[in-house]
């Protein structure tokens, strides 16, 4: 049973890319496009590394957010899933989202480094068996 959201993978393709800048690059892109954002952070700590990164990164943009669910920012750093009014979600935990999943987008960032991939190729079989239908995209630069 598949729901109205569309889940895309993207795979890290060189060791010298990070999961961070791309999720602060797809939340800019998303951003520009008019959409709301969630970032889905690991835990607090991390939620503040990105909230320090989305100051400097991408260089020489400034990316409006905050920490929490509030609606004021068009990019939210969150540490658990945000509800229906979320648009564009970017996961960054290593497990899957349960469906049904309530936004428009669900974005997974699959990190280069093999030992790390394989959290990323259980979350893919588990949107798959849900109904979904991931696709994936090679980030090489």
């Amino acid at each position: 049973m598949g729901g109205r959201c569309q889940v895309d993978f993207y795979l890290l393709g060189s060791p010298a890319l990070d999961a961070d800048r791309l999720a602060c690059r797809l939340a800019l892109m998303a951003w520009e496009r008019g959409h709301t954002v969630s970032i889905l952070a690991r835990d607090d700590q991390h939620a503040g590394s990105l909230d320090e990164l989305l100051w400097t990164y991408p260089e020489g943009r400034f990316l409006p957010h905050e920490r929490g669910d509030g609606p004021a920012a068009p990019v939210r750093l969150v540490t658990a899933p945000p509800g229906e009014d979320g648009d564009v979600v970017i996961n960054l935990t290593t497990t899957a989202q349960a469906p049904p999943l309530p936004w428009n987008r669900l974005l997974e960032i699959v990190p280069h480094r093999e030992a790390e991939r394989e959290a990323s190729r259980t979350k893919f079989r588990s949107y798959r068996q849900h109904g979904l239908d991931p696709q994936h995209h090679d980030i090489d630069g």
